[in-house]
């Protein structure tokens, strides 16, 4: 199935019809849908790539959002911006997504998860917005790939010690020396930092704010993932020193998002806003991961997929706004109400999505990483406090300062929204608050 889908998007790469690959996007989700309910552990495993739980609802989570990103991007083809160049770029990114997640090699998923940044850094230069495009893609290169040179070395010294690359047949044991010390930082700060942690997360509201909007979707809902992914993948290996430093990533995290939280009360830019509030919630994540319990991880996961649809559903209705006023600031962008009323539900939706209302994936997940942190440690409830009241500050800041108030004095008249943003914006919102039914599907036992 995984060669097939693989095969699906390089024969479309050929095809330069932006309804076909739409079409063949979507058909991709139905095929992908019909594995919904295999009791798989390790499925399809062949040219070190396979499937568990964890790998397929991310994958699906990545053909779900491009979808919505080629739908979300018509604008492109009308205007006849290098469209066709968009799509391959775009498709590019979403087969080496695929490899990533679907590898049970660590060099193979070391190789796919460091290829996933050329094609974002072409989205970012070849259709950003401003001139600050060249700076923002410089930053994310650079932080990206200097914290993830190391893990390559690591990965070279875990097969000289352990004599396999598989996922969990590797036989290296790492004690709890200097050396093994230095190892363990070497392969974790690749991920901290593509999750992105709190003090290596500037590359991350540069790279949204100067991004289109496929970029930031992208970047929001799938590629953010890799972080959290990865850490999952490879913190087995460490158990022990995982253990012992435990203490410095769950402070990080959760301090981290709260600082990063009232960061957000003071932004004025909406894309800026939003991609902020991205690492509020990583930060979570990271705590939650390093807890090393059922909790934690089951938890992490849930916010990650919650997060993916509801942060890339607030970034595309950032663009519609753009779109339309010509700016992102929320000192021009008020009283949207006023000639938006039906896409002001869709803000509240998806504000009130982003704050884990339920019953949203979101306030399923953060139950369970408040769960893991307190049992974790019960000092950590005044960090986890502070965070959720800031992020429901920064939320209603947004909503209310958007929607509210008097609009822009030189706006005169204004389209309220059109059917296909309006499938969009569903698109988002109605996977967020169903698959709590099926919560089973990103809860499994990892």
């Amino acid at each position: 199935m995984l060669k097939f889908i693989l095969f699906l998007l390089v024969l479309m790469g050929f095809i330069s019809s932006w309804g076909v690959i739409q079409v063949a996007l979507f058909l991709g989700c139905f095929i992908l849908g019909l594995y919904c309910g295999h009791d798989f552990f390790a499925y399809e495993l062949g040219f070190s790539l396979g499937m568990d739980y964890l790998s397929y609802i991310l994958i699906f989570l990545s053909v779900w959002i491009m979808c919505l990103i080629i739908c979300s991007s018509v604008k492109l083809n009308f205007t006849g911006n290098y469209s066709s160049m968009f799509l391959l770029v775009n498709l590019f990114l979403l087969v080496f997504l695929l490899l990533t997640f679907s590898s049970v090699d660590y060099l193979l998923f070391y190789i796919s998860f460091e290829a996933s940044l050329i094609p974002t850094l072409i989205l970012i230069l070849g259709w950003g917005y401003q001139p600050e495009r060249i700076q923002a893609g410089i930053y994310m290169l650079f932080y990206t790939l200097f914290a993830s040179l190391p893990l390559l070395v690591s990965i070279l010294n875990l097969y000289w010690g352990g004599g396999s690359l598989t996922f969990g047949l590797t036989l290296k044991v790492l004690g709890l020396d200097f050396s093994s010390s230095i190892w363990f930082f070497a392969t974790i700060m690749a991920f901290v930092v593509k999750l992105p942690m709190y003090m290596f997360h500037l590359w991350l509201p540069k790279a949204h704010v100067e991004a289109p909007v496929a970029g930031s979707m992208i970047l929001a809902g799938v590629l953010l993932k890799l972080g959290g992914y990865g850490l999952i993948r490879v913190l087995f290996l460490f158990s022990e020193l995982s253990k012992l430093f435990c203490w410095l990533w769950v402070g990080i995290g959760i301090l981290g998002g709260f600082v990063v939280s009232t960061i957000c009360l003071r932004q004025v830019d909406m894309k800026s806003l939003i991609a902020y509030s991205s690492v509020a919630h990583m930060g979570l994540v990271l705590a939650g991961l390093m807890s090393f319990g059922w909790w934690g991880s089951s938890g992490a996961v849930v916010v990650m997929v919650g997060h993916g649809l509801c942060s890339s559903g607030l970034f595309c209705l950032a663009n519609m706004v753009y779109e339309r006023l010509g700016s992102r600031s929320l000192l021009i962008n008020k009283g949207l109400i006023n000639f938006m009323p039906s896409m002001a539900l869709w803000w509240f939706l998806l504000s009130i999505g982003n704050m884990g209302a339920p019953p949203t994936l979101n306030l399923l997940g953060e139950i369970n990483l408040i769960m893991s942190m307190v049992s974790w440690s019960k000092i950590t409830m005044l960090g986890i406090c502070l965070l959720y009241f800031f992020s429901a500050c920064y939320t209603l800041y947004m909503y209310s300062l958007s929607q509210h108030g008097l609009f822009f004095s030189s706006l005169f008249c204004c389209c309220s929204g059109k059917v296909r943003e309006y499938l969009v914006l569903s698109l988002h919102w109605i996977p967020l608050n169903i698959m709590i039914l099926k919560s089973v599907l990103i809860m499994p036992n990892l």
